[in-house]
């Protein structure tokens, strides 16, 4: 379920409750292959199918965790909704952790939690603790406190 606020700095009667999280979504060979070609990290681990069935653990590539990272804008519109808002901006990132390997074929959400929400003028800062699960694993893939600044409309 989406939470639906007005304006952004309504999100601080939500502050220190989770939102909630967003649907499954599959982490395939094509999507890992894509954020290295942007970027170029081309590292075996992710792009080298065959070698990773030889060389990896459990047999297969995983998913580079600043992909993982930039997903967070993409699925976090699931989890929330700002009804009267202007232009937001990625303000940056604290305490970025990549705590778990995310195997090709895996299913990621995110679930976020309101760590704090300032006002400032003309605009509201969020911050959020922004958890990534992947699917049957006990331990999340990145958990890092995400902040967004929203201006006002």
């Amino acid at each position: 379920m989406t939470v639906v606020v007005e304006r952004a700095d309504d999100l601080a009667a939500h502050v220190g409750t989770e939102l909630g999280a967003s649907d499954w979504v599959t982490i395939d060979q094509a999507k890992i292959d894509a954020f290295a070609d942007l970027t170029g990290d081309d590292h075996w681990i992710h792009v080298d199918a065959e070698r990773a069935r030889r060389d990896r653990p459990d047999g297969r590539t995983i998913a580079h965790g600043f992909y993982l990272l930039a997903l967070i804008p993409f699925l976090q519109r699931r989890i929330y909704t700002i009804r009267q808002r202007g232009v937001g901006l990625n303000y940056g990132c604290e305490r970025v952790r990549f705590t778990s390997p995310v195997p090709v074929g895996s299913r990621v959400r995110l679930r976020q939690t309101v760590k704090a929400c300032t006002r400032l003028e003309g605009a509201t800062r969020l911050t959020f603790t922004s958890t990534m699960d992947v699917e049957g694993q006990s331990r999340p893939a990145l958990v890092a406190d995400t902040i967004l600044q929203i201006h006002d409309r």
